[in-house]
């Protein structure tokens, strides 16, 4: 019993550090202030860049969107890395003014083709790299509001990748974590004048400096590429921007099997890429209050786990009320705090939009998406260093 009540003690002192930050993040994302971006009469040239990894069916649909993008079309260009597509689809590719950088590893590293891509538009005299997955989709004027952000001098910026799709009832829970998540670790952060996370796609990034950090071997075998390039920002003391209305709209899993698969990189890409963090260079190296709320972020369980576990613990405050057992240390009574308050925090996070009967319906999936989450962190040893592709099957 006193081993029991020594994890639950250091458990509910975990929660009581956790839960209040992303209280406040939450409070902070739902009521604070951004900046806001229009356009700037200097135009920045911009690659756009598409890594496309076996997605035959989309890659030629973003490429087309992209390419009729309302940016000056003398002051972009459009990149898409094959990889592993299909000759029939690398011929439509090079029937538009697209350009197109077959590539070919034994080991698929979206990473490794973001370098390839880099090193050959080099010489082409970019200012900003913006990098796009295969299923995005860029919203009306989100390149000018990049380029306002970049002139301004930001050299690193997230726009808020959002659903194109809400077709299931995982992808719509799906969509709800996305925008919980541009609450809280992007909008709320960025309220506070903190650097917001990085999603991995709809980035856009001072071109030299991203070439840079894509030319170390260490990130081309990374599989979590994103978490990497924010470790090498931290360490050069740079913050990432966040620009709420520049949407990129991305497509959100459909399938329970899908969504396990991409937790179970997420969760890997975020342990991996932890211990570059709490390096003593990049403790050197990089600014307190960044790098200290990063280690913070990085060491949050995931959203799902949380609810798990304090479904769990109310479960043990139920039988400890009932029975009298004192399972618990402290006493059943205070972890209805931390309970309350997430669910005040998600609360606060989810946008209004997401409050309708076609929601309530997807919660009923939220326990089957906890068992996969589970499942995802049971699986992260078996899968720790390897690319896992998430389909993507949805079409407009």
């Amino acid at each position: 019993m006193i081993v029991i009540h020594i994890f639950t003690i250091l458990l509910f002192v975990y929660l009581l550090l956790t839960i209040p930050y992303l209280f406040i993040l939450s409070i902070a994302g739902r009521f604070g202030k951004l900046k806001t971006y229009t356009a700037h009469p200097r135009k920045a040239r911009i690659a756009v860049i598409i890594p496309s990894y076996k997605e035959d069916n989309i890659i030629v649909e973003t490429a087309t969107h992209a390419l009729a993008h309302d940016y000056p079309v003398e002051n972009f260009t459009v990149t898409v890395i094959a990889d592993q597509l299909n000759k029939t689809t690398i011929d439509r590719l090079r029937a538009l003014p697209v350009r197109t950088l077959e590539v070919n590893w034994q080991k698929s590293m979206k990473a490794k083709s973001l370098n390839a891509a880099l090193s050959a538009l080099a010489d082409d005299h970019y200012d900003l790299a913006f990098i796009l997955d295969a299923d995005n989709l860029m919203s009306p004027g989100c390149l000018e509001k990049v380029n306002h952000a970049f002139q301004t001098g930001w050299a690193a910026i997230q726009c808020h990748r959002s659903a194109k799709n809400r077709n299931t009832p995982i992808a719509v829970l799906d969509a709800m974590s996305e925008e919980i998540n541009n609450t809280i670790f992007r909008r709320g952060q960025r309220a506070l004048h903190l650097s917001c996370a990085l999603i991995g796609s709809g980035m856009a990034f001072e071109f030299h400096l991203l070439r840079e950090i894509f030319a170390s071997p260490a990130i081309q075998d990374n599989p979590g590429e994103d978490k990497e390039v924010e470790v090498r920002l931290i360490g050069k003391g740079l913050r990432v921007e966040y620009i709420e209305d520049a949407y990129v709209y991305d497509e959100k899993v459909q399938r329970k099997e899908v969504f396990q698969r991409q937790r179970t990189r997420w969760l890997a890409t975020q342990l991996e890429n932890i211990r570059p963090l709490l390096s003593k260079e990049m403790r050197r190296k990089a600014i307190k209050s960044v790098y200290l709320h990063k280690i913070f972020e990085w060491l949050l369980l995931p959203r799902l786990l949380i609810m798990l576990l304090i479904s769990l613990l109310l479960l043990l405050c139920g039988i400890d009320a009932w029975t009298g057992t004192h399972i618990l240390s402290p006493a059943w009574p205070w972890w209805t705090i931390p309970a309350i308050l997430y669910a005040l925090t998600i609360a606060t996070a989810i946008p209004s939009s997401f409050y309708n009967s076609r929601t309530f319906a997807a919660l009923l999936q939220v326990p089957t998406l906890m068992l996969a989450m589970l499942k995802a962190l049971l699986g992260i040893r078996k899968n720790k260093g390897s690319f896992l592709h998430t389909p993507k099957e949805f079409s407009n």
